[in-house]
């Protein structure tokens, strides 16, 4: 379904790739953006919601001295984020805070709470504990994962355990499961690797071409969505993940990024290098769905594509929901346009 946009927009100065909802602001639909130019001084924009829905204003501006290739923001202070960057020479990742009356201030300045230094690889992510205020961190780099621990107080990170992905892997990125914090996906060329993080071992891996990007359902335990880049969409039951449970085709060029929706279960999110983000209502049941089923079975076939963003001219690397206001999302393309649409007409499909 192709739908007309009725979309808020807003422009950042520069290419950006990276936007993160912030889930620690109860009061208000916010949102982190970072650019991503190398030749210029970088910014972070602190993007909100106006309470009438109607217009993205930014409600704070602040230099960041290198190109931003992932941000995420706190779960526990709304003030906090981390970013990972590339210098022109090599990938970084820091802890930022943004200072408190920032509004008050001419050129509000983050402060860099820590560095996180142990990485020799190019750095891919940072990942937060799921829910809750904690001390640990998990960063993800193209060979290892690390897990940290964080004390802002004494702006320190310190590394408390590390596992490599194995010579025949390259991990891309990776996600903490929210209804089991002990696992974390970590996403490689062709598999999903899982690890346990108290013993920081391996425990099962999905086999699956050119993965993207990985989601877990919050909705529902041993649910995940994976992206990928040819063959579009899948949901995997981790209790058998030999197979996908269901199927969906993606995007007509590269499927980059899946968010599934924090509230409302199989409402899922993609974005790829088509320029468009779609929206699909994945099947509730764990039998075995595609979404080319025959069309001669009107009875079990239910089109899974809700609609079709398209008011776009570049790719769409980000994607997030917001937390606050679940019907709400937000989406990034490369030429720095963010975009943030109502899905609340599709929500009574549900």
């Amino acid at each position: 379904m192709q739908g007309a946009s009725s979309g808020i927009g807003y422009g950042l100065k520069y290419q950006a790739r990276c936007i993160s909802n912030v889930k620690a602001d109860t009061d208000h639909t916010s949102f982190l953006a970072g650019t991503l130019s190398l030749k210029e001084e970088n910014e972070v924009h602190l993007i909100r919601l106006s309470s009438s829905g109607n217009e993205l204003f930014c409600e704070g501006l602040f230099s960041h001295p290198n190109e931003i290739w992932d941000l995420s923001s706190c779960p526990f202070d709304q003030r906090i984020f981390s970013t990972v960057y590339y210098s022109g020479e090599s990938f970084g990742a820091a802890i930022w805070q943004i200072p408190e009356l920032y509004g008050e201030l001419n050129s509000p300045q983050l402060e860099k709470i820590t560095s996180l230094d142990s990485h020799a690889g190019k750095i891919k992510c940072i990942l937060w504990w799921p829910s809750g205020r904690h001390d640990k961190l998990i960063s993800i780099d193209e060979e290892n994962l690390y897990l940290w621990s964080l004390d802002i107080s004494k702006k320190t990170a310190q590394v408390q355990s590390k596992d490599s992905a194995g010579m025949l892997h390259t991990l891309s990125g990776g996600a903490w499961d929210p209804h089991d914090v002990n696992s974390v996906a970590a996403t490689c060329e062709s598999s999903v690797q899982f690890w346990d993080i108290r013993t920081m071992k391996k425990t099962i891996s999905i086999e699956c071409a050119h993965v993207r990007n990985v989601d877990y359902n919050p909705m529902k335990e041993h649910i995940i969505v994976t992206a990928e880049h040819e063959s579009g969409i899948h949901i995997w039951d981790l209790r058998k993940p030999k197979v996908p449970t269901q199927e969906l085709p993606g995007h007509t060029h590269w499927t980059w990024t899946v968010k599934c929706n924090p509230e409302y279960d199989g409402m899922i999110l993609s974005s790829g290098t088509d320029s468009t983000v779609n929206l699909w209502l994945a099947s509730s049941s764990n039998d075995l769905l595609t979404s080319d089923r025959r069309a001669d079975s009107p009875t079990c076939w239910v089109d899974p594509l809700l609609n079709t963003y398209s008011d776009y001219e570049d790719s769409i690397y980000g994607l997030a929901w917001s937390s606050r206001e679940p019907w709400i999302f937000a989406s990034l393309s490369y030429d720095g346009r963010v975009v943030v649409e109502s899905v609340k007409p599709f929500i009574s499909k549900m």
